[in-house]
């Protein structure tokens, strides 16, 4: 199932956004403009995984020369400290065994996304469910096709 959690905007480079998606509390990263979903879990101790600090790596290839990589790209957890890496979920502290959960995350234009929610209702109509019109109307809005928005996807 395809969940909007935000607009492009609402999550700058560097930014992250933390949001309920099928009563799961998920956290949104953009790195450089690439979005990533971590569930909002560390699998530690429970802790809320994606309210951490996010960091680099300090690399060194010989004793006394380090370098800085992957700025922003290391998410550590707020109650022990252990890191994850959010584009894999991978533990930096027990990789073989722990993993932060991952989620698929797209950018879909708005019109792809009108487009999808109105073929949701011809998938009732091919299913065999039936569908009788009650009495009342609901007062309806126009919808806009604007911009581009993140889209988690949580599969059943």
């Amino acid at each position: 199932m395809k969940y909007i959690v935000a607009s492009i905007d609402e999550i700058p480079p560097g930014g992250r956004k933390i949001v309920e998606v099928a009563g799961l509390s998920i956290g949104i990263f953009n790195l450089s403009g690439e979005f990533f979903a971590l569930r909002n879990r560390c699998p530690h101790q429970g802790g809320p995984l994606c309210e951490g600090k996010l960091w680099g790596l300090l690399e060194a290839t010989v004793p006394g020369e380090f370098t800085y990589t992957r700025r922003g790209e290391i998410l550590t957890c707020a109650w022990h400290g252990w890191e994850f890496d959010i584009r894999t979920g991978q533990s930096w502290c027990d990789p073989r065994r722990l993993r932060a959960r991952t989620y698929d995350v797209r950018v879909e234009p708005g019109s792809e996304l009108v487009e999808s929610a109105g073929d949701a209702g011809d998938d009732l109509a091919t299913s065999g469910m039936a569908r009788v019109k009650g009495p009342y109307v609901a007062e309806t809005y126009p919808v806009s096709k604007e911009g581009q928005y993140v889209v988690v996807e949580i599969k059943g």
